[in-house]
């Protein structure tokens, strides 16, 4: 067991793309924790999709040893953090079991939305910030200018700020002395009953649910029976360990610890984030202040393209789950598409990302419907519903009012773009809170409607900024809104699947502009086929697709007009027949395609 005074549990905070990975990647070189000839890019991003898209999705963590100049062994426990919006919850996780944080700015960038929002994260845990400015080494660094600004806007003091490059290693060994000198250590007591807080659970094929914990109280033992406090589940310790960055098993782990344990779980459901793990025999007298739970805010339908995969992807979804317990699904069906799930993320980030996991990890082939958000709806009666689909809306009669969730955005923006970043804000139903100076960026704060910003806000933002716009948003409140629920009818039949539930006014245009897309999508048959946008009974738009003609006339040549005109009526008459029994085939790539708007 280390001695509490020779621990330090640090995070690295950080904005997307401004180096985390890369810094955790030279904090594991230059301890030695993995040999060279081991090592490689993004060493903690352990899935594919990271590798590729060169983002963290999952907190991972590492333990290090290092030798500080005053001639000490101490004990790092790193845990890298995800950077991008939709996986802020994974960084409070992360933040709740350390004692200090690196937050990492690029100084060709500079303060950038998440670094702000990770930082406040960090100050909210109590955390000693040490600034760090990374990729000194490129010609655009500006580090000076960059500390103005940590000052300006963070309001950290960044006096014994760290100027380094990930990438060459200058600077890393500062940045490690800094852990020694500047973060403080863990506190606790090996004597009292043991208290751990329940930091992620995830699940291996070979050794079933790993739990990774941050011991606060007491010691960790192998062979210990343990309860998990929220659950009260009981357990018997089989195997304890920490990773560096492969698992190594120890026989305990002490006050301040971080490591894993396992103990013949067997499902993820029965391991809640957040809970406070105690002993059997002598258990704490209060838990740890646990975390919120993850709240999806982007519900969306995922179904198979061929209806037999459907038990294929009930199985997938149920694995994927286990390593990612903030995605929500349940079953739903769909006139149009048969059965699948209606499924709840923490982003589209998140959505996507799930998406291609199925695709690639389970070899599943799908068509997923428009994101929609969570509405709260008030009858008649007074009684309140939450409504995931807007297939599941009830009668606009019954219907007191609607209620939608709110976000604040903040957004940095290069003063050249902001006047295109207001108009699309405006366009969006945003409502200006305050706009503020960072040298020569604007910093924004908006509200806006979350149904405004799920489809391609993101997109959208990025393109008008030319990719200079940075984005962060927080849930803030539900309020009430002039809402309606459009279909779409193809012949005559409604298409579930893309329904969508838009404010009135803008109700009218999202209408026409999906019919327009549609008759471009839908191929053309030998029919005509009418394309409608309905709010209840009442049709507020229409596209028709024109029908194939097919030439019965190319038989006559020269003669009576009479006989091609009697071709043509019979003809006409077919068409007629047809249009009546067609069902009308629709490519799956025209449902998403459709719900993307131009605004």
């Amino acid at each position: 067991m280390t001695d509490l005074a020779h621990i330090r549990n640090f995070s690295i905070v950080a904005h997307i793309d401004h180096g985390k990975s890369t810094l955790a990647d030279r904090l594991i070189q230059s301890t030695g924790t993995v040999a060279d000839r081991d090592m490689e890019a993004q060493m903690l991003d352990t899935m594919d999709i990271e590798r590729e898209r060169g983002i963290t999705i999952k907190a991972n963590t590492v333990r290090l040893e290092y030798v500080a100049n005053n001639g000490e062994t101490y004990e790092f426990n790193l845990i890298d953090t995800p950077g991008h919006v939709d996986f802020a919850y994974e960084v409070s996780r992360s933040l709740a079991a350390c004692e200090g944080s690196l937050l990492l700015v690029d100084t060709t960038q500079g303060v950038e939305a998440q670094t702000l929002a990770n930082a406040y994260l960090a100050i909210e845990a109590n955390h000693e910030i040490v600034p760090v400015l990374n990729k000194v080494d490129l010609a655009a660094s500006e580090p000076d200018r960059i500390k103005r600004q940590i000052e300006e806007v963070i309001g950290l003091d960044v006096t014994d700020a760290l100027e380094i490059s990930a990438k060459t290693g200058v600077g890393v060994d500062g940045v490690l002395e800094a852990l020694v000198t500047h973060l403080p250590p863990p506190t606790g007591d090996a004597a009292a009953p043991l208290t751990a807080l329940l930091v992620d659970s995830w699940y291996d094929s070979y050794l079933g649910v790993m739990i990774l914990v941050r011991v606060r109280d007491g010691v960790l033992k192998k062979g210990a029976k343990i309860r998990m406090m929220a659950s009260g589940g009981t357990y018997q310790i089989e195997r304890v360990g920490y990773f560096s960055p492969k698992p190594v098993n120890v026989d305990e782990l002490g006050p301040g610890e971080v490591g894993f344990f396992t103990a013949a779980i067997k499902t993820v459901a029965d391991t809640q984030v957040g809970d406070t793990i105690t002993e059997d025999k002598r258990p704490a007298a209060k838990p740890l202040e646990g975390f919120k739970p993850s709240v999806p805010v982007v519900f969306c339908g995922l179904f198979p393209v061929d209806a037999g995969q459907f038990e294929e992807l009930r199985d997938s979804l149920a694995k994927l789950h286990l390593n990612d317990a903030s995605f929500h699904y349940e079953t739903e069906s769909s006139a149009a598409l048969g059965l699948g799930f209606r499924c709840g993320f923490l982003g589209l980030l998140h959505l996507e990302i799930i998406q291609q996991r199925l695709e690639r990890e389970f070899d599943l082939d799908l068509i997923t419907t428009a994101p929609s958000v969570v509405y709260k709806i008030r009858t008649n009666a007074g009684a309140e519903k939450e409504l995931h689909n807007p297939v599941d809306m009830p009668d606009p009669t019954q219907i007191d009012f609607i209620e939608e969730p709110w976000i604040i955005a903040t957004i940095i923006v290069p003063d050249e773009y902001l006047g295109a970043v207001l108009t699309l804000c405006t366009d969006r139903r945003g409502e200006q809170i305050e706009l503020t100076y960072v040298g020569s960026r604007a910093m924004l704060r908006y509200h806006l409607p979350l149904n405004e910003v799920v489809i391609d806000f993101y997109d959208r933002l990025k393109s008008v900024s030319r990719g200079y716009a940075s984005f962060d948003y927080e849930l803030a409140e539900y309020r009430e809104g002039d809402l309606a629920k459009v279909s779409i009818l193809v012949n005559t039949e409604v298409v579930d699947a893309l329904s969508f539930i838009v404010h009135a006014n803008h109700a009218e245009s999202r209408g026409r502009a999906i019919c327009e897309k549609l008759k471009d999508l839908i191929p053309r048959q030998l029919f005509k086929i009418a394309i409608q946008a309905a709010i209840g009974g009442k049709i507020i738009a229409r596209s028709t697709v024109s029908a194939m003609r097919k030439d019965v006339t190319a038989k006559c040549y020269g003669g009576d007009v009479s006989r091609k005109r009697k071709l043509l009526d019979k003809q006409k008459k077919g068409k007629k027949k047809m249009r009546q029994f067609g069902n009308v085939e629709i490519p799956q790539s025209a449902f998403l395609e459709a719900l993307k708007s131009d605004g």
